[in-house]
């Protein structure tokens, strides 16, 4: 079965590069706005030559490694702190949801304003984006917990932290590596933004600087580069999630099947 869908995914794989190629080749649209896939895989390699290329790859990947990191940590930390702590979480409700839904973007000028073109920019639209999809996930799975579970706990004189521990963390660990896995694509789609928009070092200030080079299909090699990177770290986040959560009904039943 899993060879069927990697064969699958293959044939759709080589018939979208094909119709990539085909397009522009017939004419349907000019190719000095989309090249041919042959172009842009030159181009993709010329970039893989390019030591240039890597710096900027590195500094995508330092600005999101860092900013998955502070946000998943912060997310996790105060949301059990919310949760555990009476009256917390109906005093913070409001705050949440008026803050969660404020677009990272429109950070974009406080960001520059703070810290200009520098890698902290970067960290704090990746931060901000990335920190409610933890936040959330977890206060959602501290709410799962069973309180039956929780008394019998209280009942064998278990503390807070024991509590914690052997009760409320299992319960809330699928939640909290769904909201890493979120915050993971998020993160990246942050620091591409970021780089794109206020010219940090990165993918994304070197995508800004082909296309006002009118470097086309370097342009598209680049991007071609931020997909694959995507891909790569949801498989990867993915894998991280199938490992931790192995002993959970959801991953188990997965594996069955």
């Amino acid at each position: 079965m899993r060879l069927q869908n990697a064969a699958l995914g293959a044939a759709g794989l080589a018939a979208f590069l094909a119709l990539g190629e085909a397009v522009p080749r017939l004419g349907l649209v000019k190719e000095e706005y989309f090249p041919p896939t042959s172009r842009i895989a030159s181009a993709f390699a010329d970039e893989l030559s390019d030591d240039a290329f890597w710096t900027a790859l590195g500094d995508t990947l330092t600005g999101w490694a860092l900013g998955l990191a502070i946000a998943v940590s912060a997310g996790i930390v105060i949301g059990v702190i919310v949760s555990v702590v009476p009256y917390l979480r109906e005093a913070t409700a409001s705050t949440i949801e008026f803050l969660r839904p404020i677009p990272s973007v429109a950070l974009i000028p406080l960001a520059v304003l703070l810290y200009g073109s520098e890698l902290r920019s970067v960290l704090l639209l990746v931060v901000y984006a990335s920190f409610w999809q933890v936040l959330i996930q977890t206060l959602y799975g501290v709410q799962d917990v069973d309180p039956v579970a929780d008394e019998t706990a209280r009942s064998y004189g278990l503390g807070t932290w024991a509590r914690i521990r052997h009760v409320l963390w299992p319960t809330a660990l699928p939640y909290v590596m769904t909201g890493a896995r979120l915050a993971a694509a998020v993160a990246l789609i942050l620091a591409i933004t970021g780089e794109l928009v206020i010219g940090a070092p990165g993918l994304g200030a070197r995508i800004a600087v082909a296309q006002n080079s009118q470097a086309v299909p370097e342009m598209y090699a680049l991007i071609v580069v931020t997909g694959l990177l995507g891909l790569l770290i949801n498989v990867g986040a993915r894998t991280v999630e199938r490992r931790a959560l192995a002993w959970h009904q959801s991953v188990r039943g997965e594996v069955a099947v």
